[in-house]
């Protein structure tokens, strides 16, 4: 499953009694229920599904229709805030990935069904991709006729250009994933290749297009898992001729069913028919409606109850990544009329956790001090109520491969929100008490009450805790800095595919450093390193799984550098005028790719 660093916000705080309510699923993705988190786990762990790789009937367009289905009209879209990127190889949160699956394109894509399962097929490629030389090389076929919107063909110079400019030091935000395979690991990457600004390209020992509709990757190591990394809107195709570099993030060119025809940041956006769109080249995309309105600036709670009252212009209108909000959830459960005819509900694989910059605390006993007083169930519940999330025993979440449901390192099933004492005991002993501390957090309705509520538990156990709020739309930017000045800051990861492989990698290898990457916390453990680089090179899925839950076990108790708090799950309300609507395994939100409106 395909995660992402999950900026979503939901309300403002309201205290919802766990087993209050009950929600049966429907439209796909698991159950959900406040009574019973042994049930949701079970329902994480059908989403983690081994991923089926498709072949090229399973990539051939178009796309089975889905029942019921019609043409014409425009949906709405409420959103938060804007889009931190619209360059897909800057892309790396939730709500632009649900905005890439509209506009953009590139060599594999998910195909998903009605139950969750998912199979990895050719998007712009006829397949999957055919493997050779033990793992090490792929080569990819162009379909016939593609076309960017200005009606452009694609060809595999255009793949070369996608994946070359991801070297460009004005690509800050994105995956880095295809590039440390093929070019070193860690920031050594752009050490080997800086780019195709001055006209050089990736050897062909690297990179090959030996002709127009070829794409051959060589990689030093195997690489099973390329099909499903290159699903990532950062691997999307940028068409050479219209990349404009730096100013394409507010510009882009798209290759998907809808382009982008008026973009006012911050504001709005208006999503149109791509004409040059080929549905015959497409085996996952619809294009039902004739364009979507994002709207942004609604809040979660401004979302939800627009949406339930159903008036107007809202019967047509949608979330992309917008929750519930937690003062609105009775409502929403005790209507029988919206209860999972306009709802769907998912287990969303995030893992919430307050970072510890190792930088400023490093103390491991402050770390634990503070891990331990942290209030888990009153921070989830800021975040959605019983339906936003259950506390976290574990880096590693339900939904993913190895995850321990018993390893519970600070006590959370006993004491889920906070040991106080024992967290006072930890502060005495190192002499803490007093210690001031920067707490940085999102300037959201949710964040801000999250934040209340972790700085008064730090204070009682003796901190110091100086708050600094931060513009959420700019919040990975800003936390992402090596130098930012903060000592804890809350941040939300999940697997980038079905592997801790996309976890521990990018969150804690200490080669991975710099500004924009995702090693929030700047852990620098020898042993932690060492085991990356050797645990990525297992090819058994089974003995990398086991060795991935022993290194997670390591982190948490040698040197834990992030404190777990919460998983996320996901309730979504919509229109009664929206058709097509489920839970998608893939994006952990709305299938955005069948949307239609009913009349």
């Amino acid at each position: 499953m395909s995660i992402f660093r999950n900026r979503t916000t939901t309300a403002a705080l309201v205290a919802v009694a766990a087993g209050a309510l009950t929600l049966t699923a429907c439209g796909g993705g698991g159950g959900s229920s406040a009574e019973d988190n042994s049930k949701s786990k079970e329902d994480a762990k059908s989403q983690s599904k081994p991923v089926q790789i498709g072949d090229e009937k399973a990539s051939t367009g178009p796309a089975a229709e889905v029942p019921g289905a019609k043409a014409g009209g425009t949906a709405i879209v409420y959103q938060e805030a804007d889009f931190s990127h619209l360059d897909p190889g800057q892309i790396y949160v939730s709500d632009g990935k649900l905005l890439s699956r509209l506009i953009y394109r590139g060599l594999t894509q998910y195909a998903e069904d009605d139950k969750g399962n998912l199979t990895v097929v050719g998007d712009l490629a006829t397949d999957a991709g055919k493997v050779s030389d033990g793992g090490k090389t792929w080569t990819y076929t162009l379909k016939p006729g593609l076309k960017d919107e200005n009606g452009n063909p694609i060809n595999s110079a255009d793949i070369r250009h996608s994946v070359e400019r991801l070297y460009s030091t004005y690509i800050t935000d994105g995956p880095s994933y295809l590039q440390q395979w093929l070019s070193g690991s860690g920031t050594t990457y752009r050490d080997a290749y800086a780019g195709p600004d001055k006209g050089k390209h990736l050897p062909d020992s690297v990179l090959e297009t030996p002709d127009e509709k070829t794409v051959v990757f060589h990689f030093k190591d195997a690489q099973p898992d390329l099909p499903q990394m290159l699903t990532m809107p950062g691997y999307s195709v940028v068409p050479e001729e219209t990349d404009t570099k730096e100013k394409y993030d507010t510009d882009p060119v798209a290759t998907g069913p809808y382009k982008i025809a008026d973009f006012k940041p911050g504001k709005s956006m208006k999503l149109v028919k791509n004409t040059q769109w080929d549905p015959k080249s497409d085996s996952v995309r619809h294009q039902y409606v004739d364009g979507f309105d994002i709207e942004m600036n609604h809040d979660d709670e401004d979302q939800t109850k627009t949406l339930l009252a159903d008036q107007g212009d809202a019967k047509n209108a949608m979330m992309f990544t917008g929750q519930v909000a937690t003062t609105q959830l009775q409502a929403v459960v005790g209507d029988k009329s919206v209860l999972g005819k306009r709802t769907i509900e998912g287990y969303a694989p995030y893992v919430w956790q307050l970072n510890f910059n190792l930088d400023r605390v490093k103390d491991k006993k402050l770390r634990d001090a503070i891990t331990l007083a942290l209030p888990a169930t009153s921070v989830f519940k800021a975040d959605g109520g019983a339906y936003g999330g259950e506390v976290a025993n574990s880096l590693m979440s339900p939904t993913t491969p190895g995850y321990d449901e018993k390893y519970d390192p600070f006590n959370r099933a006993k004491k889920p929100n906070g040991d106080i004492e024992a967290a006072k005991k930890l502060i005495e002993e190192g002499g803490f008490k007093g210690k001031k501390l920067v707490y940085a957090y999102g300037n959201t309705p949710v964040r801000q009450q999250q934040a209340v509520l972790i700085a008064d538990a730090l204070e009682k156990i003796g901190l110091d805790i100086q708050k600094k709020e931060i513009d959420s739309a700019t919040w990975y930017e800003q936390v992402g800095k090596v130098k930012n000045g903060y000592d804890l800051y809350m941040t939300g990861w999940g697997q980038d595919w079905s592997s801790a492989a996309t976890v521990f990698p990018p969150l804690y290898d200490g080669t991975q450093i710099q500004d924009g990457a995702s090693n929030y916390s700047h852990i620098n453990d020898e042993h932690v390193n060492s085991e990356i680089a050797r645990i990525v090179k297992i090819t058994d899925t089974d003995q990398a799984t086991k060795a991935w839950d022993a290194l997670n076990k390591y982190i948490s108790e040698k040197v834990n550098p992030a404190a777990p708090i919460y998983y996320t799950k996901v309730f979504q309300i919509f229109g009664s005028n929206i058709g097509g609507i489920r839970y998608s395994s893939d994006s952990s939100y709305v299938d955005v790719t069948r949307v239609f409106l009913k009349k």
